[in-house]
This record gives structure tokens, sequence and C-alpha cells, in this order.
């Protein structure tokens, strides 16, 4: 079998090339014109193309369509001698392996010819999970045939019906808004209004009034009353995310609330009544909170009607594979890859070896990344995240990172994310400073939390549940923990 097809016009090119190839054992032809390249390709079933963009009567791009027609997982590495970016992106958009320009690197040139044909090989090989079908994909899906998850699902068709409170408590990550949607649908209240809030996402003075609303002058820049999400969602269901990152003063209105379905909104003394089903989760020890006075006893009894606790990913048993099937239908119906087969075996080692600490928001943007990635209808190693092939911590080892887990530049973090396709930047990018943050003062204070938490302005309970949270070791030497480290 020929390993290499060589199609460019410029003879000295493909003699460069099949001299420096030759020199790792590989087989090179090589084409003047497209139609010989095409030929070559359908006669000699090389295992890497590679294609200039510039050849007489046509280019690059329209030869590569033909190939990517009669064979899909042909990696078709690209040269050019110009500099025009447009062209790259096309080339990369259409499917290229990858994109080199002239003068040749030519030893870059044949690490690049190796990766192709190491990866050409294992697209060859069956599928160890494929795709299925993408009709129904849908990615606010419920996924999980687990013991575990099994007993989720029972807990919610046992409550959702009543009129008690529901807390949720779980890992960052683990789909807890999913099970807050769950047991709203599933409730006599399905017909009203769903609104959720994220307590963590804003500053004390914002989230109260975002909930209570408030009058006209209640505050600077009050220059209208404001109807809040209680009063707006009467005879519905409000989601309470990262409910322990209340303040006191907002701990003290929702008690009320909750045992007397009324509130006044900020600056106001008009008593306002409701009908409201309140639904809260956390990935906090709320328990602890409530031992340190970090949180409200009484509003935690309220709250905590009935509990559902969120399996982490690492206890689904057998669940790595339907969720990985599962989003790869749901990602390969969004991009339009109706020609999508699954992941290599290779590929699904790996991804069946790793922690996930981020539990499933994490694997859905893995295989979103992946699938970016992919220069064929097949996952490979290669197309996954540096992060997967080591057992460091998933952030700890990211461009614009310390060897701390500390980010010394969110540029490439944001950007990074940015091309991936993220969808939860905000949140993302407030992890990364929150860890950022916590790791260098507890660095300053040798690991003494106390100290810590008077440097920071919080309680030394919520610094306690950061450095869980975000597995920060103090042993020794302040640093964040491979195994432990959480994502929110």
């Amino acid at each position: 079998m020929l390993n290499v097809l060589v199609i460019d016009d410029d003879r000295t090119v493909c003699e460069m090339v099949s001299r420096a190839l030759v020199k790792v054992s590989l087989s090179v032809a090589s084409a003047g014109s497209a139609e010989e390249g095409l030929a070559a390709v359908e006669q000699q079933n090389p295992e890497v193309v590679i294609l200039d963009i510039m050849l007489p009567g046509t280019t690059g791009l329209d030869v590569f369509k033909v190939i990517h027609e009669q064979d899909k997982k042909l990696p078709v590495i690209f040269i050019t001698s110009g500099t025009d970016s447009a062209t790259a992106i096309r080339a990369m958009q259409l499917g290229g392996y990858d994109y080199v320009t002239k003068p040749l690197d030519l030893v870059a040139l044949t690490d690049l010819v190796e990766q192709a044909i190491d990866t050409r090989r294992m697209m060859k090989t069956p599928v160890a999970l494929p795709a299925g079908e993408t009709q129904a994909a849908d990615s606010q899906s419920f996924i999980g045939q687990s013991p575990a998850m099994v007993d989720v699902f029972k807990a919610i068709g046992r409550v959702a019906a009543q009129k008690v409170p529901v807390l949720i408590r779980g890992e960052s990550g683990t789909g807890k808004e999913l099970v807050a949607r769950a047991v709203y649908q599933n409730s006599d209240r399905r017909s009203e209004c769903f609104m959720s809030i994220n307590c963590a996402a804003l500053p004390d003075a914002l989230l109260e009034s975002e909930l209570f609303g408030h009058e006209k002058g209640a505050f600077t820049g009050a220059d209208k009353t404001r109807i809040g999400k209680f009063e707006a969602c009467n005879g519905g269901t409000i989601f309470l995310d990262e409910v322990g990152d209340m303040s006191p003063l907002v701990q003290g209105k929702v008690l009320r609330l909750l045992q007397q379905q009324e509130f006044e909104r900020v600056g106001g003394n008009k008593t306002i009544r409701t009908d409201v089903r309140i639904i809260a989760a956390t990935n906090l020890d709320l328990d602890q909170m409530v031992e340190d006075g970090d949180f409200r006893e009484d509003l935690y009894y309220r709250l905590n009607g009935v509990t559902i606790q969120l399996p982490p990913l690492r206890e689904r048993e057998g669940d790595v594979d339907h969720l990985l099937e599962h989003y790869m239908n749901v990602w390969a119906t969004s991009m339009n890859r109706p020609d999508f087969e699954g992941i290599s075996p290779e590929a699904l080692a790996v991804l069946k070896e790793y922690h996930w600490p981020g539990n499933v928001r994490e694997l859905q943007s893995v295989v979103r990344q992946a699938m970016l990635h992919a220069t064929g209808p097949v996952i490979v190693p290669a197309c996954l995240p540096e992060e997967l092939h080591s057992a460091e911590s998933p952030r700890s080892e990211a461009p614009g990172v310390e060897s701390t887990g500390v980010p010394s530049d969110l540029s490439p973090f944001v950007t990074r994310q940015l091309s991936s396709g993220s969808e939860d930047l905000y949140a993302e990018t407030l992890e990364q400073m929150e860890r950022w943050l916590f790791t260098r003062v507890l660095q300053h204070v040798d690991g003494n939390q106390s100290q810590a938490a008077r440097l920071l302005g919080i309680t030394r309970g919520k610094v306690r549940d950061r450095v869980k949270q975000f597995g920060i070791s103090l042993d020794k030497q302040v640093s964040l923990s491979g195994d432990d480290s959480q994502s929110r």
C-alpha cells in the first residue's frame, strides 16, 4: 500500500518531500496535476495525501472535495506558498487534516505525516463507540442507567407532584438544573413559568433586587419600580442555584417567603403575597456551613423538604459510554455532521480512564472540542484535549497556567474556551479567577485558613468549602491536587 501521495505541479517540492519521507521508511508517489492526483488516489489508495492549494486549472480545495467524497477518512495535508488566512480557514472548514506553508519545514512535515498515518490507521479500525442516530439529539436530556442515577429518577418521580421545597445537592457539573427542570416538568405547575437564578453570579444587593424587586428611589440608579422574580413567577417554580452563596440578609427574606409566602420589595413597605415553589441547589456542604454559622439553620430545614443527591460522574458506573454517545449525537446534529461515525478504541480508552472532575458538564465540553478537532468521521486520541492524556488536573497544565494551577493570564483561557464553543464562559472564567485567588491567598498565609478568611473578607467555612471544591492541598506547600480539583 502506498503511504503518501504528493499532488503538486512543482517537481522540486515533490522531490524534497519524497527524500524526507523515504528517510523514515515511507513510500511516496507524486502527481503534477489534479487529474493525475485523483487517479492515483483511486488506484493506489494512499494513507495520506499532501495537496498543493494552487494547481494548474483548478485549486486544491476543489480537488479535496472530490477526494473527500470518495474517502472521508483519508487525511489530506494542504501546502501553499500563499499567506492568505481565508484560504487556510476554508481548508480546515472543509475537513483538511492540517495546513502548512512554503518553504516547507521538512522535519515538522515528516512528523505531521506520521501522525496522519497513525490517525488513518485508527480511523480504519471499527469504532468502539458508534454515534448512533441523531434525530432525537437534545442537550437537555437526562442520560443515565447506573443504579445511582436510577435512584435520582425515582426521587424526582416521588417528589415532583408534591408541594414541598426540594434541595438538590451534588458537585458542580453533575446536572442539578436538569433535575430542577425535571421536577418542574413533572409537577402540577408545569403549565406555569419556571425561572432560574444563580445566587453566586450576582452581588448581594443585586441578588436581593433580582429576587424581590425594588421600589423607585430605593437606591442610586433605581429610577423606576421593578418587579422581582418571586412576584413575576407567582404560581410557578423558582430554581435557586448555588443557594449556599446567599448573604444572611437575603437568606432571611427567603426564609420569610418560605414560611408565609409574602415579602416586601427593596425600599418598600407594602407586603406582597405570592405562590411559588422553590427548588434550591448547591455544591457546598450546607451542614458544615450551618455549624459554622454561615447559613441559617432554620432556612436550611425549610429548603430541605426533600433532598435529591446527584452522584459525581466517577461514581456512575457504565454511564460514561451512554453520555458520550448522547453528546456525539447532539453535536453531530448541531454541527451538521450526519457522516460522523463515533470514537476509536484508543480514544475511548483515554476517555474511560479519565476521572472527570468537572462531571457531565466537562464531558459535554470534551466531546464538542474533540468533534471540532476531528478531521474525519472518527474521534481519535489526537482530537482530545491535552489534559485528558495525563493524570494531572484538567486545568493545572493548561496554557497560561502556572505550576500551581493558577492562571497567570486569563487571555489564553478565554481564547481557548471561545474557540471550543463554550456556552458557559462567564461561570468558567469566574471559576478560574476564584481558583487563582484562593490558592494565592492561601500561599501567602502558609495555608492558614483563618487568616485567609480574614484577608478575603469571608467566613472560614467558605474558605474550607473552596479548598475542598478546588482540590487545594495544604500539606507543606499550597498547591492544586490533580485528583480532587473540581470544576464549577
